[in-house]
């Protein structure tokens, strides 16, 4: 069981608590864990991830094992202690301005 973690205005999108659980099949990956949480929750499709080019969308950052995963190949598969849900995997809105 893989846990997520989202940020406040994507939480209340989906309606959905401060952690959401998901069931992942094959290597636990940035594009793996997405692709459920947008199958599971169609609504959050396209907000952390573009449309087209399935890149990251600028203002989001995902962190796991208190390390930015945000500029690593999708396809890398993340920490043992996130694929055994140990530890959870952060979707977190940076924070822009001066």
């Amino acid at each position: 069981m893989i846990r997520v973690v989202l940020p406040y205005h994507l939480r209340n999108l989906a309606k959905v608590g401060s952690e959401v659980a998901l069931e992942v099949t094959g290597p636990v990956t940035q594009r793996s864990i997405l692709n459920e949480l947008e199958a599971r929750y169609p609504v959050l499709s396209g907000t952390i991830r573009d449309h087209v080019t399935q890149k990251r969308r600028p203002l989001l950052r995902f962190f796991a094992c208190e390390t930015d995963h945000s500029y690593d190949d999708p396809d890398t598969p993340l920490p043992e202690a996130v694929a055994s849900g140990a530890e959870p995997f952060f979707v977190v809105g940076a924070i822009a301005g001066g």
